[in-house]
């Protein structure tokens, strides 16, 4: 194996990287190479999108990272400020063992050493640095940062510590030539000290982006992370347009005196195999009474609850019961629905609103039963396939409604119940969309706003988000009109386009919560929010791919709302309402929503929906619960047909009998997934 890239941003070095995954992948195999690394700053985001790229791309993912390492103790934060509160190191997994400890140190960054950054250190090195290879990093290492200042035996001191910690063969000094003069310097005191010391040297290219050309979006991408423009004089730079994908040849031309250094590239890459295992379920153990299993403690209260749910015994809902619960035990979810059962409960005993149920759960009987929803999946004719199918491995996903103003009390219960250690809030991404992009652009290349302003304004929204650049120059002629004939549109617009997706920050997610087995960062590398709290370092999605455990704990307005108001009336009139009791045929509230003064009423109150409840006049809840559905992209095209239906039953027709006990519901309109299937 020849030249391999070791040293690489991605985008997921927020702001500072514009070299996309996908792009960067194939890139790399475009320029003939087999392998590719990924070392972003201090963090490990992008490993597991970079791992399925590059699997699909045909090369083999290096997973990396380039820390931050502390000047001396990861807890100490009174360090003198500058370039010495921290120095970085490239780090690669070896193998899987040097993977879950690579996560380990990331996790330690940010949860014990971040100041200013996430920092590590040598006790935390020393004691995680089995299966890992280390790189001395760029002019910001610690060993090139003392030979820079002339402390050449103070240098070499530094590098014979980092051998002792990772072990002869596994440190490597980092020779890098972005033409800037003091990596000249550096690489001649490396080369002399790797004779030295007998530690192998490595060549890498500090990527920032993925083409040469696209060195200006990457300048702009850090003026929007400063805050400056292009003209300004005194602002961070990466001078010289060296810092993207490189080819082979182009690393042979700039190291015609270092070719073992390029050698030992492909050599590490070789060394270098991780196998990420994906959709393995990993769901952590409810702790059942003495003398029960956990599936004979499920049987038990599914059949209790069962019992309250229908007082007459029912054949249909046993049946139904026992169905499910093997379906559940077949596919290993057992613990899953006890420990949802179980944080329910609690809201429920502390009077905590919870919601009545939505999405797919509400088709469980199971669920019914065990009170997590309150939906009676037999009266609303709603197919458990839709929530759990056999054929279709996925975990299962029950978003759960809370008192927007309790939900943190639910997820402290999870959390203490757990241990603060396995439970987690999760990331997410803000991305640089079209419009966004385009008043960051403008503001950094000094543009009037008005200017920048009246382009923005050009982007379609749809659904409330603006559709793509590429989207909006291929529907709206306006903008395509303004981009081929204004050069200063057209190059906002390209400068744009290239920086279009990136992340932009972090954030903590509004209602995702991982709950493991084990530590969390035995899974997952771990983040820290800007209120202090703790995530995990991959999405919702990812974390799902990976086999672990997410909830959504849902906080909802709606809900406070109405258990404020049973308080008022039971403060007031001294009447105490069950709100899982009400009376759902009462006239004179469908009659009151059919006069669209719906403020305030959860899925109702937009100006849209009070219109289309005036025309809908609903009678019933199956009214409401179909009018919701329908108003929404795709089925609203069905709505003057089921309004049709409802006004004139005389006038609906089937194109077969069969479909009339399926589609009577809905006066003969196609409206929910149930009917389809």
């Amino acid at each position: 194996m020849s030249f391999v890239h070791l040293h690489t941003h991605t985008e997921y070095s927020l702001l500072d990287g514009s070299n996309k995954i996908k792009e960067y992948a194939a890139r790399v195999k475009e320029l003939g190479m087999d392998a590719a690394a990924i070392t972003d700053h201090g963090a490990m985001f992008g490993v597991i999108d970079f791992y399925r790229a590059a699997k699909a791309a045909g090369i083999k993912p290096i997973l990396g990272c380039e820390v931050y390492v502390a000047p001396n103790s990861r807890f100490d934060k009174e360090v003198t400020g500058g370039e010495d509160r921290y120095y970085h190191l490239v780090l690669l997994a070896e193998n899987n063992e040097g993977y879950a400890n690579l996560v380990k140190l990331v996790s330690k960054g940010y949860v014990e050493g971040f100041y200013y950054r996430p920092r590590v250190d040598k006790e935390v090195l020393e004691q995680y640095h089995e299966g890992i290879i280390a790189l001395s990093a760029c002019l910001a290492g610690e060993v090139q940062r003392y030979i820079v200042k002339g402390l050449y035996e103070e240098a070499k001191q530094i590098a014979w510590q980092y051998e002792k910690i990772f072990g002869k063969g596994n440190y490597f000094l980092e020779l890098q030539d972005h033409g800037i003069p003091e990596q000249k310097t550096v690489n001649q005191a490396l080369l002399r000290m790797s004779r030295e010391l007998d530690i192998p040297l490595a060549a890498t290219n500090d990527v920032h982006y993925t083409n040469a050309d696209d060195v200006k979006p990457h300048d702009i991408l850090l003026c929007i992370q400063t805050g400056k423009k292009l003209q300004d004089e005194d602002r961070m730079r990466y001078e010289g347009g060296q810092y993207y994908v490189k080819s082979p040849q182009e690393m042979e031309a700039l190291f015609p005196y270092a070719k073992e250094a390029l050698e030992n590239t492909g050599k590490i890459a070789q060394r270098c195999n991780v196998e990420i295992e994906f959709g393995n379920t990993k769901l952590p153990r409810y702790d059942v009474p003495e003398g029960y299993s956990s599936w004979e403690y499920l049987n038990k209260i599914c059949y209790e609850g069962l019992s309250e749910r229908y007082p007459e015994d029912k054949k249909e809902a046993r049946e139904r019961l026992e169905y499910e619960l093997s379906v559940i035990h077949r596919m290993g979810y057992v613990d899953y629905f006890l420990i949802v059962w179980d944080f329910i409960k609690y809201a429920r005993d502390h009077g905590i609103s919870v919601g009545p149920g939505r999405g797919s759960a509400a088709g469980s009987i199971v669920s019914y039963a065990l009170h997590i929803t309150n939906i009676d999946p037999l009266k609303y004719q709603l197919f458990f396939e839709r929530f759990l199918n056999p054929d279709r491995i996925s975990m299962p996903d029950i978003d759960i409604d809370f008192c927007e103003e309790r939900r943190q009390e639910v997820i402290d219960y999870v959390a203490d119940k757990y241990g603060a250690d396995r439970v987690a809030r999760i990331v997410t991404f803000g991305t640089m969309a079209a419009k966004g992009v385009l008043r960051d652009v403008g503001r950094v290349m000094d543009l009037p706003y008005a200017f920048v302003d009246s382009i923005a304004k050009m982007i379609p929204v749809e659904q409330g988000r603006s559709i793509t650049l590429e989207d909006a120059l291929k529907f709206n002629p306006e903008f395509r009109s303004s981009y081929e004939n204004n050069p200063q549109v057209k190059e906002l617009v390209d400068m744009a386009r290239r920086l279009e997706g990136l992340p932009r920050q972090t954030s903590m997610h509004a209602a995702g919560v991982v709950i493991c087995q084990e530590a969390v960062d035995e899974y997952v590398p771990l983040s820290r929010a800007k209120d202090g709290s703790i995530t995990t370092q991959f999405t919702m999605t990812t974390l799902e791919e990976l086999g672990l455990l997410k909830m959504d704990f849902l906080g909802l307005r709606n809900l406070t709302l109405i258990q404020d108001a049973v308080r008022l009336v039971e403060k007031s009139a001294g009447v105490h309402l069950d709100m899982d009791e009400i009376d759902y045929d009462d006239k004179a509230v469908f009659a009151s929503i059919g006069t669209g003064r719906t403020d305030a009423l959860f899925q109702l109150e937009s100006e849209g929906m009070k219109n289309f409840m005036k025309r809908l006049n609903p009678q019933n809840l199956e009214d409401l619960i179909a009018g919701i559905a329908l108003y929404r992209p795709g089925p609203m095209d069905f709505i003057p047909k089921y309004i049709a239906g409802k006004n004139h039953p005389e006038l609906i027709s089937y194109d077969c009998p069969q479909l009339e006990e399926i589609l009577e519901s809905t006066y003969g309109c196609i409206v929910y997934q149930e009917q389809v299937m």
